[in-house]
């Protein structure tokens, strides 16, 4: 496989890594292993989706890998607001979830993967939209203010 997309979840991946390993120092562990779960999740289930028989099912686990993005976004922020992150990690991290988290919905309309239902819900967004975790990742310093 040699997807984009799976070799950006790699390289994510190793980062919430080794910020696992730190936390793990200092002995959080629950947040160490939610970031090790999280981070690996993103690559595995790509990997595990591009072996699908058919575009609804690779939909399927392309969208659990970009809910996986959210989801380590949410550690992040948690782990910032705690003071247990410095901002400019925290901030690189958040911009590098972001992108992948687009770069998978991208791909998903664009190989046809996706099939959603005309909804409000499911109306084009301009590209210049920003993710849900991004819009929170903006308005950080209202609401996480010291």
């Amino acid at each position: 496989m040699d997807l984009e997309i799976w070799r950006d979840a790699i390289d994510l991946a190793t980062k919430l890594f080794d910020l696992a390993d730190k936390l793990t120092k200092k002995g959080l562990y629950r947040f160490a292993e939610q970031l090790r779960g999280s981070g690996l999740s993103m690559s595995n289930n790509i990997a595990e989706g591009s072996g699908s028989s058919s575009k609804r099912e690779f939909s399927n686990f392309l969208n659990i890998a970009r809910r996986s993005t959210f989801e380590n976004a949410n550690v992040i922020l948690i782990l910032e607001k705690c003071g247990l992150l410095g901002e400019p990690e925290a901030t690189e991290i958040l911009i590098a979830l972001d992108r992948l988290s687009g770069k998978l919905q991208t791909f998903r309309r664009l190989s046809g993967a996706s099939r959603m239902r005309r909804t409000f819900y499911s109306m084009p967004l301009a590209p210049s939209s920003l993710s849900s975790f991004a819009l929170h990742y903006a308005l950080r310093p209202m609401r996480f203010a010291r």
